[in-house]
């Protein structure tokens, strides 16, 4: 899968159709929930005030939610920090530069609701590297949050 192949979506809550917003939970819940053996309340009250970054693959036969992120021009609880979260990627892409294709979509869409702002990301622990590679740096040592090691960082442009 090539960075090309993904169609983006760019919406607010309210510009979500029902189906796209159901498609992006079922991803979440797959990989967060499933997948990683989380329990956590994936309906947190924030989706409605975030913007959400949706990746589309198209075949032949289908349309397919294989990327999502939510993105915040401030980050709830701190004003002058813009924020992506729920960062997600299909297992069956995996490996394919689906995930930097995401974050460097994610990071232009802060720039351009959030001009001039840090962005804050909580960050599994084991993907530091990953988001050091895009400036991001830590700024909290690792805790537990839902159950697994996270470490906070942030990355001003």
């Amino acid at each position: 899968m090539t960075p090309e192949a993904i169609s983006w979506q760019w919406s607010p809550f309210s510009g979500l159709s029902v189906e796209h917003l159901y498609e992006a939970m079922a991803l979440r819940q797959r990989v967060f929930v499933v997948e990683q053996s989380c329990p956590y309340l994936d309906a947190d009250g924030l989706d409605p005030i975030a913007w959400h970054l949706l990746g589309w693959q198209d075949d032949a036969n289908a349309r397919r939610l294989i990327a999502a992120a939510r993105v915040f021009d401030r980050r709830p609880g701190a004003e002058a920090e813009a924020s992506i979260g729920r960062v997600v990627v299909d297992r069956s892409v995996r490996g394919r530069g689906v995930g930097r294709s995401l974050m460097a979509e994610a990071i232009d869409r802060c720039r351009q609701i959030a001009p001039g702002k840090t962005i804050h990301l909580r960050a599994q622990s084991y993907l530091q590297q990953f988001y050091e590679g895009f400036g991001f740096r830590p700024i909290s040592s690792p805790f537990l949050y839902d159950g697994i090691v996270h470490i906070d960082m942030i990355s001003s442009y």
